[in-house]
């Protein structure tokens, strides 16, 4: 099996045409290392936990999407923009490609959360979500910065992106994250640098595992420092207790504007089915 690719913060060029373009902003990195062999249950056939510092790690980032557009296409007005809240994990496969893998993304708009399960089977909710920011002013001696808000709580108007409905909670998840992004630039250290240059995802869809790949200029890293943490999402994702203790990395990025290429099946996406559960 090849060894996993370099990490890189320069994306390598796409395989093919990009079909969709967006800017992401105010992003929250919030990352917790855990035993490998709890995230290889949740990844699609094919692929095995991508590991850093001996385990693997579970990501809550909230952002905002906005200028969202199909390629030639203009941005998609009023539609094309809003907050969003995943909870990711990180993936490689037979190739060498390492991504990310999403255990639920969290939108605002229910038109794009349909769109995007049927074009890519992301495991896209529905969801209201409240997004805040201003200016921070720390007082002497402290590094200026920005304060982030996100506050998500799920609909229940739709089924469940995957498995059986009947197991979800009886309330939907919910998060609040308020951080402060700083001014200063994060450390560009390996552990940043395998957390945010991920070009590409994970996916299953119709039975196959997809490879989909992104690009965007790098990532504009800055320190952060995290407020206050309310979240259910990652215990729905398959990850309880996680968010009873401080991540292991806390990151904050103003943003990018990414671009993604067509999604492709993967050449050998076997894996034992009873090691999978989605």
């Amino acid at each position: 099996m090849p060894e996993p690719q370099p990490i890189t913060t320069i994306a390598p060029p796409l395989p093919g045409r990009a079909i969709l373009e967006q800017r992401w902003s105010h992003l929250v990195f919030l990352h917790w290392r855990v035993p490998s062999a709890s995230v290889a249950p949740f990844l699609p056939a094919g692929t095995r936990p991508d590991e850093f510092d001996g385990g693997s790690w579970v990501g809550l980032i909230p952002f905002v999407l906005s200028r969202t557009r199909p390629l030639p296409l203009p941005p998609v007005p009023w539609l094309g923009t809003f907050a969003e809240v995943n909870v990711r994990l990180y993936s490689v496969d037979a190739e060498g490609n390492r991504g990310v893998v999403f255990r639920s993304l969290e939108a605002e708009h229910l038109l794009p959360v349909l769109a995007a399960r049927a074009a890519f089977g992301l495991p896209y909710e529905w969801a209201s979500i409240r997004a805040h920011r201003r200016p921070d002013d720390p007082g002497a001696g402290r590094s200026a910065g920005t304060l982030l808000e996100y506050r998500s709580a799920r609909h229940r108007a739709l089924p469940a992106a995957r498995g059986d409905a009947r197991t979800r909670p009886e309330r939907p998840p919910r998060t609040l994250v308020r951080a402060r992004m700083l001014s200063d630039a994060a450390a560009d250290d390996g552990l940043d640098r395998f957390l945010t240059a991920r070009w590409g995802f994970h996916e299953t869809r119709r039975g196959r595992t997809t490879w989909a790949r992104n690009t965007h200029a790098p990532w504009p890293l800055r320190r952060a420092e995290l407020l206050e943490l309310d979240d259910e999402l990652l215990a729905a994702g398959g990850f309880p207790g996680l968010a009873g203790r401080p991540p292991d990395s806390v990151l904050a990025s103003p943003g990018v504007i990414t671009r993604f290429s067509a999604p492709r099946a993967l050449a050998d996406d076997s894996v034992p089915a009873p090691s999978r559960r989605r």
